[in-house]
């Protein structure tokens, strides 16, 4: 009976399958060896051959199957193609030593010192034929089998030694766990993993429309899922591996092309783009058809490696401490400023606007890698006739922002079009000239994302215990579904099971939460994210309407008689309030027991004309406290001292440049003391009794 007849699963699987809670222990561990079989098959087919057999959701189906069954009888092994899914998280990886050194290649982009790298080996080892294969732009791997079966993957490292990255290396699915044919008894081969360019946009994709920052390149996205401490994490990153080198092996070897012609054979992955040549001119012309084709390949080259293909020679002609001696990488010159728009991504921000993000073959810009690259909004897209597929331009505002100048072959028709509704929340987009929203306000999970972020930032209520990871761990939880309100129905026994928390930990965030509910006016309007209404807008704000609901209330005619707002920001502020589901959100927190506290609306003039600023802390208030007395009073306060500043406040822990501009600029300084009988009294000293006064001495003193 053939091996096909033996297992049904190599074919479609039969749909009549017996229930896993109806299977025998016997019976379960006959099937779970039957699709652990038909699974790597299938594997090897699809990553290795390239020939698919069955269809993804056939094998999807087949998965879980072994999934559940192992589950139900305890019958997971080292070697179970289920292992993909990631183990448990590591507190650590361990350093392992290498079976062979790891070592790195002399490169050039000049063809003549290809030539010269050529002469070199006629000299030493007579006239040899190359092996050329594509120089991939990924993270190098040694990977060792033993008796065909896995037995761990380490990072290239220094080339002596590297992290121990097996668990995250088992998750790969183009690597195999078990051999295949007559492989050897023990196996040590080098590869490349990378990330193909079709799923590092999409995946880049994704993290721009979550509110995360893209990865710059294929190979940091790599490197940095392979080093993950989570293997779960890395089992869901789209990851593939190339084969290129046998670093030891109980058979000999007599040729690198013998290498990669052989290594299918054991189910390892080698590219199909590598050749053997007779000569270095055939080399060179090798590089360059490649360099041609490069756009067309669905993983990142930078150039291509030559190898001298016999391996005695290669043993003769030995390596330097840093490098073979036998292998030369002839590299492209780098990608510069002009590049192709592989997508468009959609970038909601917590206040809906939509910001649309150019997902780019990666391109050097000013020495700097890029592969995202702004383009503003819908105007400007339809003004420059940009759409997915084109040529660009990428220039960096002030060497810092990219933005896409213009195109420079147009391969499409037309320009992209925004969607009608928001790619995150599926939400109605409407357009405020050339401006886009999604209109799902904090509803949004997007929106909700970076909200609760803000809501708990210094820009907001500064929850201590609430940083952008915690919020992350909130929301993929399911704890934080809605809006930032359901900050507030957290409980301690939820928090505890989360990784990375304790008891301890979930009631210091709770602590902070119960004391976040009478924050000042300012500062929750601040928090709750309104357009354009930074602290020092949502100050003006507090001080002319004195509390939540006269704000909330108010028309745009009155918003418009708070200083510095004019008709754009007022109409802002009144949609926001206007919106049912802001509206909604702001009542959640109300019932949860967040009251903002009023403001009294009566000022003074006793500070009326002064500015001051501040340096270190306060013993006794906040900067915030401090700033909202002296705005209460008539006076202001800005960022750093001038000619116009008339006080310099001192507190603890002082920096030094603003003491350096106060001497400079003639600013008398204040201690805190004094600082509090100025605000208490509203009567300014003198700036001659002041600079004598022995409260600065003593904090001259203090300071020197």
């Amino acid at each position: 009976m053939s091996e096909r007849e033996q297992n049904p699963y190599l074919r479609e699987p039969p749909e009549d399958l017996t229930p896993v809670d109806e299977l025998d222990e016997e019976g379960a561990e006959r099937e779970a060896e039957l699709l652990r079989e038909a699974i790597r098959h299938h594997d090897r087919r699809y990553y290795v051959e390239n020939e698919p057999e069955i269809a993804d959701r056939t094998y999807d189906t087949l998965f879980q199957r072994l999934v559940d069954i192992e589950e139900s009888f305890g019958l997971q092994t080292p070697d179970s193609p289920t292992r993909r899914v990631g183990g448990e998280p590591l507190d650590k990886l361990e350093t392992i030593e290498h079976v062979a050194p790891m070592l790195s290649i002399q490169q050039s982009g000049e063809a003549a010192d290809v030539r010269e790298f050529a002469e070199r080996m006629d000299r030493e080892v007579g006239e040899v034929e190359y092996t050329c294969e594509p120089k991939f732009d990924g993270v190098s791997i040694e990977v060792v089998y033993t008796e065909g079966v896995f037995e761990r993957a380490v990072t290239r490292g220094n080339g002596r030694e590297g992290d121990d990255v097996s668990e995250n290396v088992r998750t790969i699915r183009s690597i195999p766990q078990r051999l295949r044919g007559e492989y050897p008894g023990f196996l040590a081969v080098r590869g490349e993993i990378f990330m193909p360019r079709d799923a590092f946009q999409e995946y880049n994709r994704e993290r721009v429309e979550r509110g995360d920052d893209p990865f710059a390149n294929p190979r940091n996205a790599t490197a940095g899922t392979i080093r993950q401490l989570d293997p779960s994490v890395t089992a869901e990153r789209p990851l593939d591996c190339f084969f290129y080198d046998v670093l030891d092996a109980s058979r000999e070897f007599d040729t690198q092309w013998e290498e990669i012609t052989t290594l299918p054979e054991y189910g390892l992955q080698t590219n199909d783009r590598a050749e053997l040549v007779s000569d270095i001119e055939d080399a060179i012309a090798y590089r360059d058809r490649l360099m041609d084709e490069r756009e067309e390949l669905n993983y990142e080259i930078d150039g291509v490696v030559i190898k001298v293909d016999d391996r005695a020679a290669c043993e003769e002609l030995g390596a330097t401490a840093r490098h073979y001696r036998w292998a030369f990488a002839y590299k492209f010159p780098a990608r510069a400023g002009e590049t192709a728009i592989q997508d468009v991504a959609l970038q909601v921000g917590r206040t809906g606007r939509l910001t649309p993000v150019a997902l780019l073959d990666p391109v050097d810009v000013g020495g700097v890698t890029v592969s995202r690259a702004s383009l503003h909004n819908p105007a400007e897209i339809r003004e420059k006739n940009v759409n997915v597929g084109d040529v660009v331009r990428v220039e960096r505002a002030g060497d810092v922002i990219p933005y896409v100048d213009e195109v420079v072959e147009k391969r499409s028709e037309g320009f992209f079009e925004f969607p009608e509704t928001c790619p995150v929340c599926d939400s109605a987009i409407e357009r405020d000239g050339p401006i886009a929203f999604c209109t799902g306000g904090l509803a949004c999970p997007a929106q909700l994302r970076r909200s609760v972020q803000y809501y708990a930032s210094d820009s907001g209520l500064d929850i201590e215990g609430l940083g952008g990871e915690r919020v992350d761990q909130l929301l993929e939880a399911g704890l934080v579904t809605e809006s930032v309100a359901d900050l507030y129905r957290l409980d301690r026994e939820d928090l505890v099971e989360l990784d990375g928390w304790g008891e301890k930990s979930a009631e210091n965030l709770l602590a902070e939460l119960e004391g976040s509910k009478s924050p000042p006016l300012f500062a929750f309007l601040a928090a709750i994210g309104i357009p354009h209404v930074g602290r020092a807008t949502a100050r003006e704000l507090a001080s002319s309407f004195g509390d939540l609901d006269g704000l909330m209330e108010a028309s745009e005619d009155e918003l418009q008689e708070v200083d510095e707002i004019g008709e754009v920001v007022a109409r802002e502020i009144r949609d926001f309030f206007d919106s049912e589901g802001n509206r909604r959100v702001i009542e959640e927190l109300r019932e949860a027991g967040v009251s903002p506290e009023s403001v009294e609306r009566e000022t003074g003039d006793a500070l009326s004309g002064l500015t001051f600023v501040f340096t270190g802390s306060l013993p006794d208030r906040t900067r915030s406290e401090a700033q909202e007395e002296i705005e209460r009073a008539g006076g202001s306060v800005t960022g750093s001292v001038s000619g116009n500043t008339d006080y310099l406040v001192v507190g603890e822990d002082p920096g030094t440049s603003k003491r350096e501009d106060a001497a400079e600029n003639d600013v008398p300084e204040l201690s805190p003391e004094e600082f509090e009988e100025l605000v208490g009294t509203g009567e300014e000293m003198d700036r001659q009794d002041h600079e004598e006064s022995p409260n600065q001495r003593t904090l001259d003193d203090a300071f020197r």
